[in-house]
């Protein structure tokens, strides 16, 4: 009951909830009405009766009529258990919730659209909410969101603005506590900035104010429902068959790789087609921030890092993943990429007899990853002084593959280089394959081809008794791509 105060009636929480639950019931139901007279007429002058159960509403009006509902399901089933109930339960109790309040206001819907409204519902409680589409669209590599009426995708390497829209930013808050909570993690004022990873490997990195002043953002970055095999690259363009031949052969022959190229450029997949060349009895394991490489092979151990929990503890990076790896008696190791002080156990890993291992580095070129790699030893607080860190590095790596995204979005291995050796100061390295593209704003037309150098690594190829063909380092052009 309400109480009295200095002649003043004064709600207490229960009445306020009361009467919140019928102002928005009405508002619901006076909307919904509203619409369907809207329509009717106009459908019944249309079409037979069955037509009218499938109009399309304004999309205005249906968004406020879904967030009108959203609202009064917040209240009535309760965010706690909205959000802390598994998946099946809370789509069971949003589809009741749905059909009962609709069937209470007399709403005209028929079962196909209390069906979409209850999905709909539930996508925006435990799923992504007005992302959900994009999800579903396999050509859609990359989901960037600025704000609620600025979403962008990638789609075959280029950005385009989409009609996605959130009903304001403390929607894209929502969605963004929400992702986070699912995955056991936080992120608030206190610590606006949070990478995550969904069940099906989906990467997640989400900001909030006041790190992002103008508001929330989501970078979510998917990987293909199918993995990208060599044979796929060939046919694709991504390198030539005459690159791929001699890579086989690096890979079997225990060569050390290190594959360099920016953001998106496509060094994890070109690492995951060249692992197939790894034969089947090897015990692999591999070690990634986010699990995204699968592997054929059998005999494969995956290990992830993990971050540190809300009261900072508990991290486990990729340095400590590679030390516990030694002793795990692998045959190759597998990083997923390099970027810090974990630099120094994988040269001391590959210099130690764990030959065959395979990584990937930011990097703008060959000589570049190189580089970037004697800088990450040197900030691990290692000792050495810069020559014997070089020595290191060219005793570790025998190729660098360098992957490159052209502005049009096309992905190329543009360059396969061999380290052979220093000269004083400097790391000696010679190009065995290259991607020659003579324009960009023109056809676009570009063609693999060798350089016409026989690797010195032929030599160690031997002794695993495979012979390689000369004819795949002949100077001439493999094949044109248009």
């Amino acid at each position: 009951m309400d109480s009295q105060r200095n002649g003043h009636t004064t709600l207490t929480r229960s009445t306020y909830r009361e009467r919140l639950n019928r102002s928005l019931t009405t508002r619901l139901a006076s909307r919904l009405r509203a619409t369907e007279r809207q329509f009717s007429s106009t459908i019944l002058s249309e079409g037979p009766e069955k037509d009218r159960r499938s109009f399309d509403r304004p999309k205005a009006d249906y968004t406020t009529i879904k967030g009108m509902l959203q609202e009064r399901m917040l209240l009535e089933i309760g965010e706690q258990y909205l959000y802390g109930s598994s998946s099946h339960e809370v789509s069971r109790a949003i589809q009741d919730f749905t059909t009962r309040i609709l069937t209470k206001e007399h709403i005209p819907l028929n079962e196909d659209e209390r069906r979409t409204l209850a999905d709909e519902l539930t996508e925006e409680t435990i799923g992504l909410g007005p992302l959900a589409p994009l999800l579903t669209d396999p050509a859609v590599t990359d989901i960037l969101v600025n704000g609620p009426e600025h979403v962008y995708v990638e789609r075959f390497g280029r950005i385009e603005r989409t009609e996605v829209k959130f009903l304001n930013k403390e929607h894209i808050a929502r969605v963004i506590e929400r992702i986070a909570a699912q995955m056991g993690r936080r992120i608030d004022t206190s610590w606006p900035m949070a990478d995550l990873r969904l069940t099906d490997g989906t990467r997640v990195n989400a900001t909030l104010p006041p790190v992002s002043t103008d508001g929330p953002t989501l970078s979510i970055r998917r990987f293909g429902r199918q993995r990208l095999r060599k044979h796929d690259l060939i046919t694709l363009d991504v390198m030539s068959s005459e690159m791929a031949i001699f890579l086989g052969f690096a890979v079997r022959a225990k060569r050390n790789i290190l594959i360099s190229g920016g953001t998106g450029a496509g060094k994890s997949t070109v690492l995951g087609a060249l692992a197939e060349s790894i034969p089947a009895h090897e015990r692999i394991v591999t070690i990634e921030d986010t699990v995204e490489l699968s592997l054929d092979q059998e005999h494969v151990v995956r290990l992830e890092t993990r971050p540190a929990n809300i009261e900072g503890r508990g991290i486990i990076n990729t340095r400590d993943l590679l030390i516990n790896t030694l002793r795990m008696r692998p045959d190759r190791i597998v990083v997923g990429e390099v970027r810090g002080d974990e630099a120094v156990d994988m040269l001391q890993a590959m210099n130690t007899g764990h030959e065959g291992s395979m990584s990937t580095i930011h990097a703008n070129s060959p000589p570049d990853a190189l580089s970037r790699l004697e800088t990450m030893v040197m900030m691990a607080g290692s000792d050495l002084p810069s020559f014997a860190i070089r020595e290191q590095i060219v005793s570790a790596i025998h190729l660098v593959i360098h992957v490159r995204r052209y502005e049009d979005g096309l992905r190329r291995v543009e360059r396969i280089s061999e380290v052979v050796g220093r000269d004083g100061v400097k790391i000696i390295m010679q190009d065995l394959f290259q991607y020659h593209r003579p324009g960009v704003h023109g056809s676009g037309t570009g063609y693999f081809g060798s350089c016409g150098v026989v690797p010195r690594m032929l030599l160690d190829f031997q002794e695993y008794g495979l012979d390689v063909p000369f004819s795949l380092f002949e100077a001439r052009n493999h094949n044109v791509v248009v």
